[in-house]
């Protein structure tokens, strides 16, 4: 896995540098430089799209064992620094937080479900954002090999997402007991409850429709807020696009750094993608690289902040674990308490992402 990783790596890299190359480095760098104040904007819209995300997670959860909002954002943050910055799969962050909360006195089993439910909510109100994407590009340019490329992974994605679903709510406790096997040992996991007690808090939290319902609801709006990126970058570069022309810019981008998922940062799929996309609507290659540049910015301005939270909230004691029982109590489990790893441990850090201590000692170089 890690290799395979490296090789995506350098294949992005390679795939960046040769359009680089091809579209004239100092015309890029007069397009990023025109974008001004824009750029600020952009970071701006992305950290408010992060906290708003944030909100999404927070309602999901059941009233008695529910962070703070301000713990919900801040965990929110530390999702994105881990899986836009560091090299591993775009999930990753997602499984540090849910440990992490653990720390804060959420059960285990709760912190487990609520990571798995965001993430569902999110794919599935990111597979309409790309079908409202792709009806606007229809309804603008019409058909065209864009198009048809994006409707074939969308009729890919969809059993995906199905069966996403059912392995959550059906009979999937060995495959998702097989990834979290992946992901980290069994004593690591122990942290986020057994396999059983996680697919009782999963069915506790599908059970709140409107909970799950409203959480789809915020991050519909958090993809409506990256388009803010898009429509303020290009006009400060001098190719103002509509609302429609943006929608469509950055629900396609979505879709293919979504595919590109294997490849950390999906460097290259992420400046070709918006190449092509933004050929359509008549804006050159520089203006398009630039336009990534600025949002590879946003990346590093939004995500190492999220990394020091990391590094900080690792660092703090552990609170008691709430356990809410048969009634609907909530009374003290000491015994259902694990210590949480120590930042400062050569051998675990955040287990559920890392396997060995070679691979511990690389990511936290990273952070």
């Amino acid at each position: 896995m890690k290799r395979l990783t490296t090789l995506a790596l350098i294949a992005g890299l390679c795939t960046v540098v040769g359009l680089f190359l091809s579209s004239g480095l100092e015309d890029v760098a007069a397009a990023v430089v025109s974008a001004g104040w824009g750029a600020l904007i952009v970071v701006l819209a992305r950290a408010v799209a992060v906290a708003w995300a944030g909100l999404g997670w927070f309602v999901i959860f059941p009233k008695a064992t529910r962070p703070t909002l301000r713990e919900s954002v801040v965990l929110r943050f530390v999702r994105e620094g881990i899986n836009t910055l560091l090299p591993v799969a775009q999930v990753g962050g997602d499984f540090v937080a849910a440990r992490l909360l653990t720390k804060r006195g959420v059960p285990g089993g709760i912190a487990g479900a609520s990571m798995f439910v965001d993430l569902m909510t999110q794919a599935v109100t990111q597979f309409l954002f790309t079908v409202a994407g792709v009806a606007l590009l229809v309804w603008l340019a019409g058909d065209g090999p864009i198009v048809r490329t994006v409707l074939g992974g969308l009729a890919l994605a969809a059993p995906a997402l199905g069966a996403f679903y059912l392995i959550q709510r059906r009979s999937g406790h060995k495959i998702i007991q097989a990834v979290i096997g992946r992901f980290a040992g069994s004593r690591e996991w122990q942290a986020l409850g057994a396999v059983d007690v996680l697919y009782d808090s999963l069915k506790r939290l599908y059970g709140n429709r409107s909970r799950v319902l409203g959480g789809m609801g915020i991050h519909l709006i958090g993809w409506l807020i990256g388009t803010v990126e898009v429509y303020v970058a290009l006009h400060f570069m001098g190719y103002p696009v509509s609302i429609a022309e943006a929608v469509v810019i950055e629900s396609l981008a979505q879709a293919v750094r979504g595919a590109a998922f294997a490849v950390p940062g999906a460097l290259g799929a992420q400046e070709g993608g918006l190449i092509a996309l933004c050929a359509i609507f008549g804006i050159p290659a520089e203006a398009a690289l630039a336009l990534s540049l600025v949002k590879r910015l946003a990346d590093l301005l939004v995500g190492v902040p999220g990394l020091f939270a990391w590094h900080a909230l690792e660092g703090r004691p552990s609170a008691p674990v709430e356990e809410p029982d048969v009634r609907g109590e909530t009374t003290l489990r000491r015994d259902l308490r694990v210590p949480a790893p120590a930042f400062s441990r050569a051998g675990d850090l955040g287990g559920a992402l890392i396997r060995n201590d070679a691979e511990l000692g690389e990511l936290k170089k990273c952070a």
